[in-house]
C-alpha cells in the first residue's frame, strides 16, 4: 500500500497530472470550437440546398381535408398534452408524444405567413410531384405551385409542357434587364445625382461668401443644364427598361386550385427541386452560395446576399488597422524608449492595460459624443457650411466607426509592441550607437525592424477584437441597410462620411429584428460563419506577414 502511495506522490510531484489536465482542457476547447463551427456551418449552409417540395393531404379531426405543399424545415416530437393545450382537437388516447412538422409553405401574399406548423399524424398521401415549382420572388418570399402558362404583354405565348422552356428563356431576359437597370440607377444616375449635388453645394457656398455674381450663376446654370439633359436621356432609357422588365407574366396554380398571375419582373428564379438530379442540385447550390456573398440583400435582409455587409466589415477593419498601427507603435516607442521610467510611466501603463477591459459600448458612447458631435460638427462648421443644416461629417459614418474601433484596439497594439521592444537585447542598441548611428537611426533601422513581428501580433489581436464588435458600431456609423458602397466612381471615390453595413450588426438585425423569424434563422448561422471566415482571413494575412518578418530578422535575434 505504501509503495502505491509513494508512486502516486512521485507521479504528482513530477507534474504529469498538470500536463494531462492542460492537454485535456485544450482538447475540450478545440472540440467545442470545432463543434460550434460545424453546427453553424450545417445549419447555415444547408439553407441554400434546394430541398424537395412535399405535397400532402392534411386533415384536422372534424374538418375537411385540404392539400398543402412546401418544404419540410423541422420535425420534432411534442407531448400530446401540450398539443391539446394549444387548442388542437387531439384525441386523449394514443402515445405520449406526437410529431410536429414545420412546413415552409410560401405564398405569403395568399396565406399571410411563409411557415406553418402541422401535426405529422394528420398528414397522408405524401408525394413529390416533379411539376411542382418554386418561384423565388424579389418580394413576398417563395411562391409554390404549378406553372399554367406564360404571357407576353397579356397575350398567351406558351402553356402546358411548353411553358417551362418559355419561362426559363424569359427569366434570363428579365435577369439581364435587371442588371442593366441596377447599373443605370447605381452608376450612371448616381453619377448625375452626385454632380447635381456638387453644383447645389457650390451655389450655396458662393452665396454664403457673397461672391455669387451673374457670371458665376450662369456657369453653374450651364453645368446644371448639362446634368439635367443627361438625366433626361437616362430617365427615358430607364422607363423603357422598366416597361420591358414588367412585360411578361405567368399564371401559377396553387395546390388548392387557385390561379394567380405573377409578373416575371418580380421573379428571381424558378426551379423544380423534385425533378432535379444531384448534379443539378449541386449547381443550384453553388449559384445560391455565390449570390449570398455577392448580391445585395432584399426582403428585410432575409433574402438575397450580404455583399455590402462584407465590404463594410472589411473596409472598416482595414481603415482601423491603418489608423491604430502608427498610433499604437508611436505610443509604445515613447513609453519604452524615451519616457523616464518612474511612477507616472507606471500609472500610464496601468491605464493602458485597464483600457483593454473597458466595455465596448462605452467606446461607442465616446465615439458618438467626441468624434461625431464634437469633431464632426466642428468640421461641418469650418469646411462644409454650405451643406447646413444637413450634416456631412457631423453624423455617424465609416470614418467615425473606424476611429472608434481604433481607440478600442489601440491598448492591445501598445502592449504587444512594448513587449516586443523589451525583448530586443540592449547590446544591439549599444552596438549600433557605437558604430556612429544616432538614436533615431538605431530605432528606425535596428529596433523597429526586429520588433515588427510583435507589432503584427498586436495588429492581429486588434483585428480579432475589433472586427467582431457590434455594440459601439450601432452608435457611430453602422445601419440596417446601406446597399450603396462607400467606394465608387464618384469624387472623392472613398466616402468616409457614408454609413455602412456590418456582418456583426447584420446578424443582430436578422436574428432579433426580423419580422420573419423562421426565414431569418438560417441566415443568422450563415452570416455568423461568414463573419468567422472573414476575421480568420484577415488574421491569417497578418500572421503570414508576421512570419515573413520573423524569418527575415531571425538572424539578428541571435
Amino acid at each position: 500500500m505504501s509503495v502505491k502511495q509513494n508512486t502516486l506522490k512521485t507521479w504528482i510531484k513530477s507534474g504529469s497530472p498538470w500536463i494531462w489536465m492542460n492537454a485535456g482542457a485544450v482538447s475540450i476547447a478545440i472540440i467545442m470550437t470545432l463543434g460550434l463551427l460545424t453546427v453553424i456551418a450545417v445549419r447555415g449552409l444547408g439553407h441554400f440546398w434546394p430541398a424537395d417540395i412535399v405535397e400532402a393531404d392534411y386533415q384536422v379531426p372534424g374538418q375537411d381535408t385540404k392539400v398543402i405543399a412546401g418544404e419540410v424545415v423541422q420535425v420534432e416530437e411534442i407531448p400530446r398534452a401540450r398539443l391539446a393545450a394549444s387548442g388542437l382537437p387531439v384525441a386523449a388516447e394514443g402515445g405520449e408524444f406526437m410529431t410536429r412538422e414545420l412546413f415552409k409553405v410560401g405564398n405569403r401574399d395568399l396565406y399571410g405567413a411563409d411557415f406553418t406548423w402541422v401535426v405529422g399524424e394528420w398528414l397522408s398521401n405524401l408525394r413529390t410531384p416533379q411539376a411542382l415549382t418554386a418561384f423565388e420572388r424579389r418580394e413576398w418570399g417563395n411562391f409554390y405551385g404549378y406553372l399554367v402558362n406564360v404571357k407576353e404583354a397579356g397575350q398567351l405565348v406558351a402553356e402546358g409542357d411548353a411553358s417551362w422552356a418559355a419561362l426559363q428563356q424569359r427569366l434570363q431576359r428579365v435577369e439581364d434587364l435587371h442588371g442593366q437597370i441596377v447599373r443605370l440607377e447605381k452608376k450612371d444616375i448616381g453619377r448625375i445625382n452626385a454632380g447635381l449635388e456638387r453644383v447645389r453645394l457650390q451655389t450655396r457656398k458662393l452665396e454664403l461668401q457673397g461672391t455669387l455674381d451673374a457670371v458665376a450663376q450662369a456657369d453653374l446654370d450651364a453645368e446644371r443644364a448639362i446634368w439635367d439633359a443627361e438625366y433626361k436621356v437616362l430617365e427615358n432609357q430607364l422607363g423603357a427598361l422598366y416597361q420591358a422588365f414588367n412585360r411578361d407574366s405567368i399564371t401559377v396554380r396553387t395546390t388548392e386550385g387557385r390561379e394567380v398571375e405573377l409578373s416575371l419582373g418580380k421573379v428571381v428564379r424558378a426551379y423544380r427541386p423534385n425533378a432535379m438530379s444531384t448534379l443539378d442540385k449541386l449547381g443550384f447550390y453553388g449559384g445560391k452560395l455565390w449570390e449570398f456573398v455577392s448580391d445585395d440583400p432584399r426582403e428585410a435582409n432575409t433574402e438575397g446576399g450580404i455583399f455590402p455587409a462584407i465590404f463594410g466589415t472589411v473596409m472598416m477593419t482595414l481603415i482601423m488597422a491603418v489608423i491604430v498601427t502608427p498610433f499604437g507603435v508611436v505610443a509604445a516607442i515613447y513609453l519604452r524608449e524615451y519616457a523616464k521610467q518612474g511612477p507616472l510611466t507606471r500609472v500610464i501603463r496601468i491605464a493602458v492595460n485597464n483600457l483593454a477591459g473597458v466595455p465596448a459600448i462605452v467606446y461607442g458612447v465616446f465615439g458618438l459624443g467626441f468624434f461625431v458631435y464634437l469633431l464632426g460638427g466642428s468640421l461641418d462648421r469650418l469646411f462644409f457650411p454650405e451643406s447646413a443644416p444637413a450634416p456631412t461629417f457631423g453624423t455617424p459614418g465609416l470614418l467615425w466607426a473606424s476611429l472608434t474601433l481604433a481607440i478600442l484596439a489601440v491598448p492591445v497594439v501598445i502592449v504587444a509592441t512594448e513587449e516586443g521592444l523589451a525583448r530586443i537585447p540592449r547590446a544591439l542598441r549599444e552596438g549600433s550607437l557605437a558604430l556612429g548611428a544616432t538614436k533615431i537611426e538605431t530605432l528606425w533601422r535596428v529596433v523597429l525592424p526586429m520588433a515588427s513581428p510583435a507589432m503584427m501580433t498586436g495588429l492581429i489581436l486588434a483585428v480579432a477584437r475589433a472586427a467582431g464588435e457590434v455594440a459601439p458600431l450601432m452608435l457611430v456609423g453602422v445601419v440596417k441597410l446601406a446597399p450603396s458602397l462607400p467606394l465608387d466612381g464618384n469624387y472623392p471615390y472613398l466616402h468616409l462620411d457614408q454609413k455602412i453595413m456590418h456582418l456583426g450588426f447584420h446578424i443582430y438585425d436578422v436574428g432579433f429584428q426580423s419580422p420573419n423569424v423562421e426565414a431569418a434563422r438560417p441566415l443568422v448561422y450563415a452570416t455568423a460563419l461568414l463573419l468567422v471566415l472573414v476575421i480568420a482571413l484577415l488574421n491569417l494575412s497578418a500572421v503570414y506577414l508576421r512570419n515573413q518578418l520573423r524569418e527575415k530578422y531571425k538572424a539578428l535575434d541571435h
